[in-house]
């Protein structure tokens, strides 16, 4: 995403996907809507916002891959006017998970 006079500063493609994630961080939000995902983080449109500099759990949820993975990550930026989002930087993300996430993304990119 770039305005013309600035650079997107993330080094990993966005994807738009129709996907649920569930985060704990002072409050314990379900099923919150996935904006777009990356290998790097996660958009989540909500409601009940987090402070920048949170740091929260999250579990996402991949249908197409009947699979879960959870991560830490932490609140980078948040959207106050609606419809209120935020975005979520992983902190700790497993091989494990990486692929998992690898995975689903390159599902998502074969499908476009």
């Amino acid at each position: 995403m770039t305005d013309g006079n600035r650079r997107d500063p993330r080094k990993d493609p966005r994807f738009e996907v129709d996907a649920l994630a569930d985060l704990t961080g002072t409050e314990i939000l379900l099923n919150h809507k996935v904006c777009n995902i990356s290998l790097g983080g996660i958009c989540l449109q909500t409601q009940s916002l987090e402070e920048v500099g949170t740091v929260v759990d999250l579990v996402i949820n991949f249908p197409e891959l009947e699979s879960t993975i959870a991560v830490k990550g932490e609140v980078v930026w948040v959207n106050r006017e609606e419809p209120t989002d935020m975005g979520i930087r992983y902190v700790s993300l497993s091989e494990e998970r990486k692929r998992t996430l690898r995975k689903y993304l390159q599902s998502m990119d074969d499908a476009r």
